[in-house]
């Protein structure tokens, strides 16, 4: 007869993270922030109110970190993109294209955490996204790839024009996901010239 290892009390501290981090995404995604309560989330991570307590002082933090995990996800897929560019030209088009691929990835996951019950005016998350573009405009100027122009105004529109316009996409004659990343890098080229 053998006799089966028993499973481990304790999870590796990382695994318990993201179960808790998964639960809350999922439970946010199909019940809503509000209506989620921590003991629900513990309780689909299979893990102590004591470990969410461990990592987050309350649901608020736990969703500002999955905000902060879907940016790392978001942003370093795009970075990814534009580090294969060499000029300043081909690194707008990247990120044109790109963000509208990984955006529509994960829309469902996105508008849970910016939308659905959070935007406010300043968000550390979008100053990211505006702070990666505003290293393409510099690249671009350097290279006297298009002249010198106010960045943090330049930047704001692409990442808004970029944002609405995939906001818009199920309700759009005019572009969709297959070649909005196309047209905004063409009216967006035209803007920097």
């Amino acid at each position: 007869m053998t006799i089966q290892p028993k499973k481990p009390r304790t999870k590796p501290a990382e695994e318990r993270l993201d179960d808790l981090m998964n639960a809350a995404e999922k439970l946010f995604l199909s019940k809503g922030f509000v209506s989620t309560t921590v003991s629900e989330i513990v309780l689909s991570a299979d893990v102590a109110k004591g470990t969410f307590y461990h990592y987050f002082q309350s649901k608020n933090d736990i969703m500002e970190a999955l905000r902060t995990r879907y940016m790392d996800w978001y942003l370093g897929h795009i970075q990814t993109a534009l580090d294969n560019q060499t000029s300043a030209c081909d690194k707008l088009k990247s990120w044109c294209e790109n963000s509208v691929k990984y955006y529509v990835e994960k829309q469902h996951i996105h508008d849970m955490l910016f939308h659905d019950e959070y935007h406010g005016r300043g968000n550390d998350h979008e100053t990211r996204a505006v702070e990666q573009i505003k290293s393409i405009l510099a690249f671009g100027e350097k290279n006297q790839e298009w002249p010198a122009l106010p960045p943090e105004l330049i930047a704001t529109m692409i990442y808004h024009s970029m944002h609405a316009a995939v906001d818009n996409l199920s309700n759009s004659t005019e572009y969709n996901q297959y070649n909005l990343g196309e047209i905004l890098y063409q009216r967006f080229s035209q803007l920097l010239k």
